[in-house]
């Protein structure tokens, strides 16, 4: 009891003393998981309101503080609904799943739900991962032209040796290739890699931080940044669109008239149009990367369900989105360059978004490595495209406003 009494004193110390000025959210780390709360009440005191919704949850507060959020008061909840059964043809991914969806907006779990109905009944989505790499982009800053070089032909020579001292940081991470750009007195170095199971960022950071400092010291140039924006990411842009990040992947179905008619409410000729102005002459016309209906509505749903990065969406959001004849049947496709999700590791422990990857029986390392983060690329590419022909079938038979009233 007299250590519940001083633990109490020490709370109310802390929120006293933030009050006053004398001490700062971060401060409040001192009192382990009783800070969460401690954190909390001060704000509330400070703006004069409760935050009681922001105070129910149910994750483990110490593994979130350590890995996962500093200065924290609570949770955001988002509501997660699911779609399916949506049938996959993959590699990796094969049979029936249900797709676990975090969001707030009314309609898309029901618009998704729809395309995997589609799908399902057409024998189900065919999926491939084309390329699986992340990227890291160093910035070297140099004196002369013939300094930036030296320096790209140096690395060239001693690519073997460089990637072996990647390999002193992880044994999970496989460098494969290093390319070098020139810009004036900037000379960027992008690395490529792969990395299990895990989304890879950190990963391949830890990695080229180390490398590169070895390279300074080598070639007697200045190591800057560990990423000069080559990478590229979470930002747009036409590198990633044309040669990939993370997972890039395929997927496609062919849908019979009748089930084009039946569950898409629409003809097939009328969602190739669609798709040709649209997502092709519509989003060429704006100078987009996107070309597709709404990748990014179905990428962030999974992505914040099953604890991804979700300022990933970014590049996810890009991608080519087709619609064409085959004989009397509508064949769809989704080209996504960079899907970038792991199952180990960053928010992907957390017990609800853990419970997410269950679902889909990717959560944990694969068998082999790298195994369940392909295979969840694979669903999310085959959402991806059930989520294209359900929003372009609703604009062929003008039913998106209603879908949304």
């Amino acid at each position: 009891m007299t250590n519940e009494l001083n633990e109490n004193k020490k709370v109310t110390k802390f929120i006293e003393d933030f009050l006053a000025g004398k001490a700062n959210l971060r401060n409040f780390d001192e009192l382990g998981k009783d800070g969460v709360e401690a954190r909390r009440q001060a704000l509330e005191k400070l703006i004069g309101k409760r935050l009681e919704s922001i105070s129910h949850y149910s994750l483990d507060v110490d593994r979130a503080m350590k890995r996962n959020i500093e200065n924290m008061i609570g949770v955001a909840q988002i509501p997660i609904g699911v779609a399916g059964p949506l049938l996959v043809n993959g590699d990796l991914a094969r049979g029936e799943y249900y797709i676990p969806l975090a969001t707030t907006e009314g309609a898309l779990v029901a618009s998704v739900n729809r395309g995997c109905k589609a799908i399902t009944l057409s024998k189900g989505a065919r999926v491939k991962i084309l390329d699986d790499k992340m990227t890291r982009s160093a910035l070297f800053k140099v004196n002369s032209l013939e300094e930036a070089t030296n320096l790209r032909d140096w690395i060239k020579a001693n690519k073997d040796k460089i990637i072996e001292k990647t390999k002193e940081t992880s044994r999970h991470l496989k460098i494969r290739d290093i390319n070098v750009w020139i810009v004036g007195k900037n000379v960027f170095v992008r690395f490529e890699g792969e990395t299990g199971d895990a989304m890879g960022m950190n990963m391949i950071t830890i990695a080229v931080e180390h490398a590169c400092s070895w390279i300074e010291k080598q070639t007697d140039t200045k190591f800057l940044a560990a990423s000069g924006n080559m990478c590229i990411d979470k930002k747009s842009s036409a590198l990633n669109t044309i040669t990939g990040r993370g997972k890039t992947v395929v997927a496609e179905v062919t849908i019979p008239r009748n089930i084009v008619k039946t569950v898409l409410k629409t003809d097939p000729e009328k969602m190739v149009e669609i798709a040709y102005r649209k997502n092709l002459v519509g989003s060429a016309l704006a100078g987009s990367y996107g070309f597709n209906a709404h990748f990014a509505n179905i990428i962030a749903a999974i992505y914040l369900a099953t604890g991804q990065d979700a300022a990933h969406v970014v590049e996810g959001s890009q991608g080519f989105s087709l619609m064409e004849m085959e004989g009397d049947a509508l064949h769809a496709s989704v080209t996504i360059p960079a899907i970038q999700v792991g199952t180990v590791g960053g928010g992907t422990g957390l017990g609800t978004q853990r419970e997410a990857l269950e679902l889909l029986g990717v959560a944990g390392g694969g068998e082999p490595a790298g195994a369940n983060a392909k295979k969840l690329a694979e669903i999310i590419g085959s959402a991806v495209l059930a989520g294209e022909l359900s929003l372009v079938g609703a604009l062929a038979a003008r039913h998106l406003g209603k879908a949304h009233q």
